[in-house]
């Protein structure tokens, strides 16, 4: 005869996993290999508990403007130049993490011919935007080394500053980004690292682009972002491969190798997170510039997380 078994207890339902209920935090962001690189495990839903990400690519010129217009503003996170901050920190807060801040990584003046700095007095001078931080560098270091000012600038998206250069278009570039690894390419000559000269004069490091997001989010969701941000900088760090795919389809045609270098170069210890050392880049920056009336002065306080 068979012993009767004993019932089973019933396992309790599991809880249901925490979900965002809430729509997309839009984002903007550039195409180039550091910020798909950063982001990739965000936009991709792999950052446990991170809100999802709406995504658009927007040259840092368009997200620079788009941020100016407040809060008429279609994003909610955007990827601008970190001179474009006392424009716009009333309604955005910078976020101490995702952005591009370091060494070694400033932009290069080039020309089609070697040259001095006084050979750029009265010239036509392309750059990437009239509020990016490389044309605030520029206008510190010209104010210096170039007798008498340039003469036109012309505002060019940043792929085709080389090109316009190499053609006769203009006199001379600002450039960014991967260019520091291309410009030979195009028989061009770096006329000033402004990398070199601010680190030289100042022994800061450099600020460059600023992940900000809208204030009226409140201290506790920027904080969220924040944390996600951070976390997908590390997730990156801890498998590249995961990546590249994303960064490849979205780096313009960029060798390989190039994406490799520019993410190397842009992608630090700053973008995990400024610290002290970043934040006070950032403040030397914008305080230097606004002693030359370049940018309207910081209010105190004005560049940390509200509490």
């Amino acid at each position: 005869m068979s012993t009767p078994r004993t019932p089973r207890t019933p396992r309790p339902p599991r809880p249901p996993r925490t979900q965002h209920t809430a729509p997309p935090l839009a984002i903007a962001y550039s195409p180039c290999p550091n910020d798909t690189f950063v982001f990739h495990a965000w936009a991709h839903g792999l950052v446990p508990g991170a809100p999802p990400l709406d995504v658009t690519f927007a040259d840092i010129d368009v997200t620079n403007g788009l941020a100016e217009r407040g809060a008429d503003c279609p994003y909610d996170v955007l990827k601008v130049s970190y001179a474009q901050l006392p424009y716009v920190l009333d309604e955005f807060a910078l976020l101490p993490c995702g952005g591009a801040l370091g060494r070694g990584c400033g932009p290069l003046v080039l020309t089609r011919e070697p040259g001095q700095a006084a050979s750029l007095s009265g010239r036509t001078v392309a750059v990437p935007s009239e509020r990016s931080t490389a044309y605030l560098l520029f206008r510190l270091w010209a104010a210096e080394a170039v007798p008498g000012g340039v003469g036109e600038i012309v505002v060019l998206p940043f792929h085709a500053i080389m090109p316009a250069v190499r053609d006769g278009t203009v006199d001379a570039g600002l450039v960014i980004h991967e260019a520091r690894f291309t410009y030979p390419a195009y028989g061009l000559h770096q006329l000033a690292d402004l990398g070199e000269h601010w680190e030289r004069t100042t022994g800061l490091p450099i600020p460059l682009g600023a992940i900000i997001a809208r204030r009226s989010l409140g201290a506790a969701r920027l904080a969220e972002l924040a944390d996600a941000a951070r976390a997908s900088v590390r997730m990156a760090w801890d498998d590249p491969a995961a990546s590249r795919a994303y960064v490849l389809e979205h780096a313009q045609e960029m060798d390989p190798a190039v994406a490799d270098q520019h993410i190397g170069l842009y992608v630090n210890e700053f973008t995990a997170d400024l610290g002290d050392a970043g934040y006070a880049a950032v403040r030397g920056l914008l305080t230097r510039a606004a002693a030359e009336g370049l940018v309207p002065a910081l209010p105190p306080g004005a560049l940390r997380l509200p509490e």
